[in-house]
């Protein structure tokens, strides 16, 4: 149909579109097709097709793996295919998908079985030991997932295994061969979500649109695929050993509910051309699928083609008409949202300042007030010190030719070391994996509490992040014997599509800037080489605010009035040498009033900042916060 799509699509073309989603994306044919001319953006629920996405549409080139070479393996390929498994165990598939089983299903002959077991679980431990990259992880599993199908021993699906093995298809060896990339010189994205949700936050040129149409589950058609990709050894049942996939169910292959969930889909589509394929042979029927496109094109017109294709061979007789594959072409209604990630990269009006927003969702941040605090900061600062630095969000957002993040929680200095040493997408595929691995999301508090363990255990700065994204509040908190204890955010917290992409800014930025991040008590922070151009801005803990940074439960004790007091003297050491320095603090707060720094604070300049966040006058409100910034220019 490829050729159908592309010439139904062309003739409505101006030459100036740049981005084709394809968000029910299955093998992917479709987006391999068109990414030689534009940007592409794939989608599927089904993790294996998320994984070929990402191993073969999003990569740009084939990698190099140079991190195998210390092992004598200068091409995986030649050492999965000639690795001889005939005195390997085999893992979850030997066990479970071949006669080496106690079910003896008959999905792989058992050398095929031992070899894929093998490639799965060497790449897996390549991973996880930094010895490949994610972007190599996933084109060896782009690679494994694309050689089963030619040795599986079945009709097409996975649903069921012949009762005798196949010489022509089964019997073959199992054969990895690189696939080929296209370059097409574009960022490229995956995701792997439910269509109806993503296309709520993106916009763009071309989307095309391929349903399930009948009732067949594709999670459980696919469940083998879909246990390979994602290496989690579930539960499995009955005669063909299905997982279960109840999260993986389509409500589009649902009778009462793939009308609705269709409807809901148009609406709110956000994309100029859109393509939408459909069958004859469908839950919806034509007619009424029709009138649901009418409600979202523009004047309501739309073309079809139709293109018979052979109904799949049974033995039962039919009298049905012919039925064909229908192809909807219409150009949607919608108006631009701003709002939305477009697939496209869009340039920001360059007279409107965009600021950074951290990846951390921390309690005290200042991103609501870097409008107000950047505009005092100076200018030409040859070194900024954001002396308690927590989520980074004002160093990140200042210029200057050297920047030092220092915070006292060494945890979160770790995890932005490990953003400074680490590409975004490397950062992303490895987020990805932990939240597949342990199942993450707003309701499995279980999983959480898993990963929660594992990291007391072995504390990594990445699963850090991943643990605050699904922790109560997002805060990081932990107790006196330095364990993470904050609790599950359920229904709440989730690794969202804007924290993914405040994550993307922030390391891009990060990359681009000469940091240095300590985690020194604030009196031990080496000060020789700031000069009178440096910048050291403090954000420390407010004595009588009630934020949870403050209350000596996250074991990094409390602030006190005696630290409150050295970080005066602190401060007044660097105006005695010449540098500029800008405090944060709050004179009144809930009605309590912080005399000791108003008193201290008389001598230098102060800018009273608007309680709500906006760029409005101040009012002192004795009842609110009176926030303010204290500096010694």
């Amino acid at each position: 149909m490829l050729d159908q799509i592309d010439k139904l699509l062309t003739k409505h073309l101006n030459g100036s579109e740049k981005s084709f989603a394809d968000i029910f994306s299955g093998s992917n044919v479709v987006s391999e097709y068109f990414k030689s001319r534009y940007s592409i953006v794939t989608n599927d629920l089904l993790y294996f097709s998320y994984a070929l996405s990402k191993g073969e549409i999003v990569l740009n080139s084939q990698p190099d793996f140079t991190g195998l070479f210390k092992f004598g393996i200068h091409n995986p390929f030649d050492y999965f295919n000639q690795y001889d498994v005939s005195n390997y165990k085999g893992d979850f598939i030997t066990k479970n998908y071949s006669t080496a089983g106690k079910d003896k299903r008959m999905y792989f002959t058992v050398a095929n079985a031992k070899r894929i077991d093998f490639v799965r679980t060497t790449i897996q431990k390549w991973r996880d030991d930094n010895d490949i990259t994610d972007n190599e992880y996933f084109y060896l599993l782009a690679c494994l997932i694309e050689a089963v199908p030619y040795i599986s021993n079945t009709t097409g699906t996975y649903g069921a295994y012949l009762k005798n093995f196949n010489d022509k298809r089964a019997s073959k060896p199992l054969k990895l061969e690189p696939q080929k990339i296209h370059n097409n010189k574009q960022q490229n994205r995956a995701y792997n979500e439910d269509a109806n949700e993503l296309v709520k936050r993106i916009h763009g040129d071309i989307v095309y649109i391929d349903t399930p149409y009948n009732i067949r589950q594709y999670g459980s058609n696919y469940h083998l695929l879909e246990t390979i990709a994602r290496f989690d050894d579930p539960k499995i049942h009955g005669v063909s050993g299905v997982r279960d996939y109840t999260d993986l169910k389509s409500a589009y292959s649902a009778k009462n509910k793939a009308k609705d969930t269709m409807e809901d889909l148009l609406k709110n589509l956000k994309f100029t051309h859109v393509l939408l394929s459909y069958s004859t042979d469908g839950i919806i029927p034509v007619d009424e699928l029709m009138s649901l496109i009418k409600e979202v094109a523009v004047d309501g017109t739309i073309e079809v083609v139709e293109i018979p294709f052979k109904k799949y061979n049974s033995k039962v007789s039919t009298n049905k008409k012919q039925l064909s594959e229908l192809l909807y072409y219409f150009r949607t209604k919608h108006q631009e949202d701003n709002d939305l990630l477009q697939i496209q990269s869009v340039e920001m009006p360059k007279d409107e300042p965009r600021y950074i927003k951290s990846p951390l969702n921390y309690v005290g941040g200042k991103y609501k007030l870097l409008s107000q605090l950047i505009p005092e900061f100076p200018h030409n600062i040859d070194i900024m010190v954001d002396l308690f630095s927590g989520g980074a969000n004002v160093g990140i957002n200042v210029k200057a030719q050297k920047y030092y993040f220092n915070d006292v929680n060494d945890r979160v200095i770790d995890m932005f070391k490990y953003f400074q040493t680490h590409q975004f997408d490397e950062i992303l595929e490895r987020i990805n994996a932990q939240i597949n691995k342990y199942h993450l999301s707003k309701e499995n508090e279980k999983g959480f509490l898993q990963l929660r363990d594992d990291y007391n255990e072995n504390p990594n700065p990445l699963d850090l992040y991943i643990l605050s994204s699904f922790s109560f509040n997002y805060q990081i908190r932990f107790n006196q014997d330095m364990k993470y204890n904050n609790p599950f955010g359920r229904k709440r917290s989730r690794f969202s599509n804007n924290m993914r992409e405040n994550l993307r800014e922030f390391v891009t930025q990060l990359h681009k800037i000469n940091a240095t991040f300590t985690s020194d008590y604030f009196s031990d922070f080496d000060t020789s080489n700031l000069t009178q151009d440096s910048l050291v801005y403090v954000d420390p803990p407010y004595l009588i605010s009630d934020g949870t940074y403050n209350d000596g439960n996250r074991g990094f004790g409390s602030w006190t009035q005696e630290q409150e007091n050295g970080l005066y003297d602190f401060l007044d050491s660097l105006n005695d040498r010449n540098i500029k320095f800008a405090m944060s603090n709050v004179f009144r707060h809930k009605g309590y009033v912080n005399r000791a720094v108003i008193d201290w604070a008389i001598k230098y300049n102060i800018r009273h900042l608007n309680a709500n966040y906006s760029t409005s006058s101040y009012h002192p409100n004795l009842l609110g916060t009176d926030e303010v910034l204290i500096t010694n220019y």
